[in-house]
């Protein structure tokens, strides 16, 4: 029966179909956890644990927990183990894990147990509340660890890795433009390499780099001063002393490009056995301080940061106090407050080290206490004091 005129013209129109999209996913991260001075860790009892710093991923803090003699009773210190846990506030927090052993043998034969791998099986893992932990009570036989790969100069090396799972109802997606980083630092870098348009030349130890005073003006008080507030304005060359064509010519790139010279900054880490104060990160600081230029002294702050350890700390120390470099300090301030033991008993193999040099003729006559004291660093330089 076919519908009539008036039926038709009183049916609503078809409006358009609408959808939406729930989308369920894990936001990850890692965390490398360290453990220097296992043997010294032995012994410390059933339960107890040695606590990673906290690590954010997907919005909570995380710790791993590495129990040397085991946490279970039972086990009577025949295992290791190895929890993560849920280090803020939460509730019904699901994720997925993963720890790996890292093999420091460099063969790859890492130890690894994986939640991750097994999601279809049992699903996320549910953390209830501040505290709750996933892992393994029986994460390794301790008697294989101490001959194993595993361990290396007394230290361990656990990676861990976290999923946090989340649900959204997404809709950027289905209609979106992606928008390109900004290629900002790789134009004003095109002017450097190809030099257009240079109108100041450094001569830095007999080797010449051209430049722009604007560029340079607009990323450094120290230039801009130099060449638009003093007298001397009409300079076509400047001198550069005490400083290496290479520390400039790094400094120049930070300047235009705001990122750092990671291939040359590794191969100067990498050298053998390098003084810190002899790395192009730490000459770096010395040149943030010298023009002004307060990102990359942050930046090179950051990386010293990582290098900070019982050896290291009263040279990064000193770098620190001579260069302004207050984050720095503060850094290695906190961690000789944290390692007292460690750094004493160091000290004191250097004063043994001195004694015997100066018992057979060798030159050093004062104690790294007294260099300390009086403002020197273990090398012997004077350190200035802030006033």
């Amino acid at each position: 029966m076919s519908e009539t005129p008036e039926r038709t013209r009183n049916r609503s129109p078809l409006v358009s179909p609408t959808s939406s999209r729930s989308v369920t996913e894990t936001i990850n991260g890692s965390h490398r956890f360290v453990i220097q001075g296992y043997s010294l860790a032995k012994g410390m009892g059933i339960g107890k644990h040695i606590a990673s710093d906290d690590f954010t991923v997907g919005g909570y803090k995380w710790a791993i927990y590495f129990y040397p003699d085991g946490k279970n009773p039972e086990d009577n210190s025949t295992y290791v183990s190895v929890f993560i846990a849920l280090a803020s506030e939460g509730t019904d927090v699901r994720a997925l894990f993963e720890l790996t052993l890292v093999d420091q043998s460099g063969r790859g034969k890492h130890k690894v147990h994986s939640h991750f791998d097994r999601s279809l099986e049992s699903g996320p893992y549910t953390l209830k509340y501040r505290g709750s932990m996933w892992g393994y009570k029986r994460f390794f036989r301790r008697a294989m660890l101490e001959t194993s790969d595993y361990l290396k100069d007394d230290c361990l090396k656990i990676n861990c890795t976290v999923g946090v799972v989340v649900s959204a109802i997404d809709c950027s997606r289905l209609h979106s433009i992606q928008v390109p980083d900004s290629d900002i630092g790789s134009h004003i870098g095109t002017l450097l390499e190809n030099m257009e348009g240079s109108d100041i030349i450094f001569n830095v130890s007999g080797e010449n780099f051209h430049a722009h005073k604007l560029v340079l003006a607009a990323r450094s008080p120290k230039f801009r001063s130099e060449f638009f507030e003093s007298l001397d304005t009409d300079d076509q060359e400047i001198m550069v002393s005490d400083m290496e064509p290479k520390v400039f010519k790094a400094m120049l790139h930070f300047i235009y490009r705001d990122a750092l010279v990671e291939d040359e900054l590794i191969a100067s880490s990498s050298c053998s056995a390098p003084l810190i104060t002899d790395t192009l990160t730490a000459k770096l600081v010395a040149a943030a301080d010298r023009y002004d230029l307060e990102r990359l002294r942050r930046l090179c702050e950051s990386r010293l940061c990582k290098d900070i350890s019982v050896k290291s700390v009263t040279h990064i120390l000193a770098l620190a106090d001579r260069y302004n470099a207050a984050e720095l300090k503060a850094v290695c301030l906190r961690f000789a407050a944290e390692n007292l033991a460690a750094l004493q008993s160091e000290l004191l193999k250097t004063v043994a080290g001195c004694d015997d040099d100066c018992s057979s003729g060798g030159g050093k006559s004062r104690s790294v206490w007294a260099q300390l004291s009086d403002g020197g660093d273990t090398s012997g330089r004077r350190v200035r004091q802030r006033t």
